[in-house]
């Protein structure tokens, strides 16, 4: 029997609960800082897209963060969704003996 986890915290998120709403910034007043169109950071704060370098990159330097952050995060969220998708099926992958010995 597979343990369910929390569900995967999508980058969107954080931003909107860490960033935006403490700041009481709109995803306008953000999306204008970072010289984007709105519809970008209303769509990543709605959860319905990721975090790319290019956005990574502008929400590290008006945020004072490192672009790893809002990559690590994006990556992180990719990773725990797909892993969750695959279970049955990377289960049924046997690992290449050698490799694992390395």
């Amino acid at each position: 029997m597979a343990i369910k986890f929390a569900r995967p915290v999508h980058p969107g998120e954080i931003l909107r609960e860490e960033y935006l709403v403490p700041l009481h910034l709109s995803a306008g007043q953000l999306a204008k800082a970072l010289g984007v169109p709105r519809t970008r950071i209303e769509r990543i704060v709605k959860e319905e897209f990721g975090i790319s370098a290019d956005t990574a990159l502008r929400l590290a330097r008006f945020f004072r963060t490192t672009p790893g952050f809002w990559l690590n995060l994006q990556q992180d969220y990719e990773i725990e969704t797909e892993s969750r998708k695959l279970a049955e099926e990377l289960d049924r992958i046997q690992p290449f003996e050698e490799a694992a010995a390395a």
